[in-house]
């Protein structure tokens, strides 16, 4: 089966997941992706070795050009990543690729909104032309399901993460001379989305609980890097490439994402896979998949420092449990590994070849 992949960004975890299906003797693949973003600066060389097209600003926009490189590579199968960049969006119309069957990824999730109303008649049409509509949980399927694609074309797994190389971060913590790290991580884009802002002041308020306090890392890039600055504790690590991650994961104890609004936020389950106990908000749709409360880790009210505040202090109070849940947190990640995402885009591909007949 000859399969196109067109997606808006590359990342580590995509690479890894693609790695894994280009592996797969059923599949002769081809990747179309748009080239990194300021925001998430990753190098380049972190798809050098796979069949992946980057296009820069002004090839994303030129419809035409996008068109003649999917149409080059004759595909039988292509997914195009949601409605947001305008020549993916295209592709399903263009005349020349009238027999070829399409994926639709969508990861946005059921809000309730009068915007997503309207969307229901803007882009229900679209949608429900989709061969097939992947969504990475349950909050994505649920809006799916809103604009009217039916069930039985809905298929979760639309992500993965790349668990066999984040995985030992776990051992390495647990064998680590001092003990489980007292050390909380969080790793995501600064920007307002994120809510770095709630994330300083509900660290703040948990440092002013305790009298001893663990220490906050912080690894991204972004416009709202300055509300890290001179706050005690808190140190900006900056943007880490994929290739010097490991070290990071296992020398903390804990992790904490406190978005306003998040689809799915794979860093979650990596963070997961990583055997850390999460705190995050219930704005963040993977904790829907991946986050058991008291379990796993702990989910807190969206926009609320005090709340962030108790999800850091209840894990610094259960520091002897951090083991017990970081083990829980990596059984729940390893559904998401890269070989099962293969695994999965595999019999999807082969659901699509079957229906074409």
């Amino acid at each position: 089966m000859k399969v196109v992949l067109c997606w808006a960004g590359i990342a580590g975890y995509l690479a890894a997941c693609w790695r894994a299906l280009e592996r797969r003797p059923e599949i002769d693949l081809s990747i179309i992706a748009l080239g990194p973003a300021a925001a998430s600066p990753f190098a380049d060389a972190l798809v050098r070795d796979l069949p992946c097209r980057l296009l820069d600003d002004a090839q994303r926009r030129d419809a035409a050009q996008v068109a003649a490189l999917v149409i080059e590579q004759r595909p039988d199968i292509v997914h195009v990543p949601g409605w947001f960049v305008p020549a993916f969006r295209r592709l399903p119309r263009h005349p020349a690729l009238a027999g070829v069957k399409f994926i639709l990824g969508m990861d946005t999730p059921r809000l309730h909104t009068l915007a997503q109303s309207a969307n229901r008649l803007r882009l229900g049409r679209f949608v429900r032309g989709m061969d097939l509509v992947v969504v990475p949980g349950e909050r994505a399927w649920q809006y799916a399901r809103f604009l009217g694609a039916p069930e039985s074309r809905i298929r979760r797994g639309l992500y993965g993460v790349d668990f066999d190389a984040i995985a030992p971060a776990y051992e390495r913590r647990l064998e680590a001379p001092g003990g489980w790290p007292r050390r909380f991580l969080s790793v995501g884009r600064y920007a307002d989305e994120k809510g770095i802002d709630v994330l300083v002041e509900g660290y703040r308020r948990y440092r002013e609980a305790v009298s001893d306090p663990w220490p906050l890392d912080c690894c991204g890039a972004g416009p709202l890097a300055t509300l890290l600055r001179g706050c005690p504790g808190v140190t900006d690590l900056g943007f880490v490439q994929p290739d010097r991650q490991g070290a990071v994961w296992a020398e903390h104890g804990g992790f904490v994402l406190a978005s306003r609004f998040d689809p799915w936020p794979l860093v979650i389950v990596e963070a997961s896979a990583a055997g850390l106990p999460v705190v995050c908000t219930e704005a963040c749709g993977s904790a829907v998949e991946v986050v058991r409360g008291l379990h796993s880790g702990v989910t807190v009210a969206t926009g609320d420092p005090r709340a962030l505040a108790d999800g850091l202090r209840w894990v610094h109070d259960n520091h002897a449990l951090c083991p017990r849940l970081g083990r829980a947190a990596q059984q729940l990640a390893a559904a998401y590994s890269a070989d099962r995402w293969a695994d999965r885009w595999v019999r999807l591909c082969a659901e699509l070849a079957a229906s074409a007949g």
